[in-house]
């Protein structure tokens, strides 16, 4: 898998034993994709008159590796940053040279790579949020993926954060996919969510074997579970339901809107399964998808090389799927998050260790954009977090509950991160 090839060049073991964890876990296998579009008969959900009227769908992106939040968002204005970066930090915007930050506010700015979110920035419908991430001072790959997608601050074998928000609000009965993961297995932040499938390829998504025996298998399949007690039987039901459901949404060809141009990569297929089914108005209510490789301890290349490339796909697919969302864009909220973040002085290897405070982008219709959020503590060597690392101000579940209360309409944050008490940073409407 191309994932791991590029993990295994710069990455340390660590990640990448937790990559090949996370292949072998996988339910379904991906394929190149031809995603499609759902047929006009398809029954749509009218959310006007019942509980899911006033909750957007919430598209959660997940960085996995530790993305340097020091180059996903330059801080270009603070003269340590590039005393400790010699090598590969990226340059200031009125540098003389063509690779150089795109400013945003004066003191941050974006690297050349993510030119393809400076729009949407510009638009407002896109906010950054700087110095945030998990208050813990674990730097192990697992345990803090973990805590961030269980929404704690210790290990505790729990639902994930998002699977506990479904558990929070209600949904009409007869909704039979409720969240999704546009990856071979379900996250850990959707571990035991209701009414939720693993779909890295919408026209791949069903019972393996040949196509000419499907409806027999699946009919042998509701027959065999049809007398089993409950939760099995309806358990069974609803697979064989959601089976269907996909087969209907792509059982036509689907162009996306806005001439919108997806990578023909896992991200990018990923990215426009998830914009097919939305588009099917059947209830989805949360998406997740990766993007791996971001642990770049050696040889970053960030603005020619490993870190360029992989930015330059993230951008790619994320600007794509924010055009072709964009008759949606009024009930779409899109998180992106990654562990942790990157040591600020790079290392013999022209890469960077794992750190701490990071960057997180939010992206919709209804978010305070045009900004770059951040109680910035600087990084001069006497206020880094344990000398080396980004010292963290804003708690990354303060974001998380903020765009929950007023995003998806849910008034249950203590279900959803108990005994945390967020305080809200004034990102969404």
């Amino acid at each position: 898998m191309t994932r791991i090839e590029t993990s295994t060049r710069c990455g340390c073991d660590e990640y990448v034993q937790l990559e090949r964890r996370a292949l072998l876990r996988a339910a379904w296998k991906a394929g190149a994709a031809a995603v499609v579009s759902a047929p006009a008969w398809l029954p749509r959900m009218a959310f006007a008159a019942d509980e899911n009227s006033d909750r957007d769908l919430l598209v959660c992106v997940f960085l996995r590796g530790g993305a340097d939040g020091l180059t996903t968002c330059v801080p270009h204005g603070d003269g340590e940053y590039y005393n400790a970066r010699n090598t590969i930090a990226v340059p200031r915007p009125d540098d003389s040279g063509p690779n150089k930050a795109i400013d945003l506010d004066g003191f941050f700015g974006l690297p050349p790579a993510l030119a393809g979110l400076k729009p949407i920035y510009d638009t407002g419908q896109l906010a950054v949020v700087h110095a945030t991430g998990l208050n813990h001072p674990t730097r192990s790959h697992f345990e803090a993926q973990d805590l961030m997608e269980t929404g704690t601050s210790a290990a505790v074998d729990t639902a994930g954060w998002l699977a506990r928000h479904l558990f929070g609000v209600t949904a009409p009965e007869e909704i039979k996919l409720r969240a999704m993961a546009a990856s071979e297995a379900i996250p850990r932040s959707l571990g035991g969510a209701p009414s939720t499938v693993a779909v890295p390829n919408i026209d791949q998504y069903g019972l393996v074997g040949r196509g000419q025996t499907t409806a027999e298998r699946q009919s042998l399949l509701g027959s065999l579970y049809e007398g089993s007690v409950e939760p099995v039987k309806t358990g069974a039901a609803n697979v064989i339901d959601t089976i269907d459901l996909i087969a209907q949404i792509s059982a036509n060809g689907y162009t996306p809107t806005g001439g919108a141009i997806y990578p023909e990569s896992d991200w990018g297929v990923g990215l426009r399964s998830i914009a097919q089914i939305a588009k099917a108005q059947v209830g989805l209510e949360v998406a997740c998808i990766d993007l791996g490789g971001w642990d770049t301890h050696a040889f970053q290349g960030t603005l020619d090389g490993h870190l360029f490339n992989l930015m330059t796909e993230f951008s790619a697919g994320l600007t794509a799927f924010h055009t072709d969302m964009q008759d949606c864009m009024h009930s779409l909220t899109i998180l992106v998050m990654s562990e942790f973040g990157r040591r600020v002085a790079e290392n013999g290897s022209l890469g960077c260790d794992h750190g701490h405070g990071n960057a997180l982008f939010v992206l919709g219709g209804n978010v305070n954009g045009g900004q770059v959020y951040a109680d910035w503590p600087g990084l001069h060597p006497d206020v880094l977090d344990d000398q080396r690392d980004l010292a963290i101000t804003t708690d990354y579940r303060d974001i998380l509950s903020e765009i929950l209360i007023k995003r998806a309409a849910n008034p249950n944050l203590d279900l959803v991160f108990p005994g945390y008490a967020p305080t809200f940073q004034g990102i969404v409407m």
